[in-house]
């Protein structure tokens, strides 16, 4: 599926963060023109490590300028876009309330009417997440047509990204042939991921520090995949509706039901296979803001439409986030990674 990027031009907000890193790097691997939007990588960062300076044309600026990114994206004049850029950690948007609707909304204002002013585009991904539903606790996986609606700010953020897309697409869009789709994919992990509270870097800066793994919420259920799974599913989506902008719609993307595990279950998996008797404890806080307990994702759309499946459970995701941490040469291993991934996703996915 790589071949079909080959020499065409995208745009990437948000390519200096964990997942916009990798997208760029998977994208470099298919001759793609790339120009990445984003603000400057921060210490430590995944980007430094992987992306060659020479294969990207890197703005750095920020999502909530319109006239910087209004200028980056006319002289790109790209096909495909892939909106990334988002403040994407739950606590921090408890701290940072304004910072974070004014990025993940107000900027997804601003990216789409960069589309609307433009002529050149034919596909867009804007990545949202699980939690755009309002989450009422049951059991089953949340479909595409459930109630959206944050009861924090990022959820919140997120849930107003999707209103904004939506009507991007309806009111400007759709007539003029430009295929728009939202993806909302759930826990990732992988090798480079230095956000806080999320839980595997927590697991990765306590087992480096040779310290116990403190853990908020042991029983909290999420659905955890590979950075690959909902990347591939970011290229296939864009892909398929470049010339079908019927396949324009909000999709789903996770793991299978059986990895849709515990905090402490994923712990304990990191612990084994980190080795050297790592350990983990609980301690909680009464005056933590507050996480939703239980989300699970019903992928069963995706799956239908394009024919995509999960190739990595979760422990298999986790072992290749800790072998490419324990790496030396951090391209190498990634690039690795991408060629061992592409080859499992075209012996599952017969797209």
């Amino acid at each position: 599926m790589l071949d079909f990027f080959k020499n065409k031009s995208i745009f990437i907000t948000g390519h200096t963060g964990f997942k916009g890193a990798w997208l760029s790097r998977i994208l470099q691997h298919a001759g793609a023109n790339i120009t990445g939007y984003a603000l400057e990588p921060e210490p430590g960062a995944v980007y430094s490590d992987i992306i060659e300076s020479d294969m990207i044309k890197s703005v750095i600026s920020d999502i909530r300028d319109f006239s910087s990114l209004k200028s980056a994206f006319d002289a790109a004049e790209p096909e495909i876009v892939f909106h990334l850029a988002a403040q994407p950690l739950v606590l921090d948007a408890y701290d940072q309330p304004v910072f974070t609707f004014e990025t993940n909304v107000q900027g997804t204002v601003n990216l789409l009417e960069c589309v609307r002013l433009s002529n050149c585009v034919k596909s867009i991904v804007v990545v949202t997440t699980d939690k755009v539903y309002r989450n009422d606790g049951k059991s089953q996986g949340y479909i595409e047509d459930d109630i959206l609606g944050g009861n924090e700010p990022y959820s919140a953020s997120k849930a107003c990204a999707e209103f904004v897309t939506s009507a991007y697409l309806e009111t400007f869009l759709r007539s003029r042939g430009v295929a728009v789709s939202t993806a909302r994919a759930g826990n990732v992990i992988g090798g480079g991921d230095i956000s806080k509270n999320r839980i595997i870097p927590d697991c990765i800066r306590s087992a480096r520090a040779g310290e116990a793994i403190t853990v908020r919420n042991p029983k909290s259920i999420r659905p955890y995949q590979h950075v690959l799974e909902p990347l591939f599913a970011y290229l296939l989506i864009a892909e398929k509706q470049y010339g079908n902008i019927s396949l324009s719609d909000s999709y789903n993307i996770g793991p299978n039901e059986t990895d849709c595990i515990t905090t402490a279950e994923i712990t304990d998996i990191f612990c084994s296979l980190w080795g050297n008797d790592q350990s983990w404890q609980h301690i909680s806080n009464a005056d933590a803001p507050y996480e939703s307990a239980l989300l699970k994702l019903d992928c069963s759309k995706i799956r239908s439409v394009f024919g995509w499946n999960p190739v990595l459970d979760v422990n298999t995701a986790i072992a290749k986030t800790i072998r490419w941490e324990k790496s030396i040469d951090k391209t190498d291993v990634t690039d690795k990674q991408i060629i061992d991934y592409v080859k499992l996703f075209s012996n599952t996915n017969k797209v």
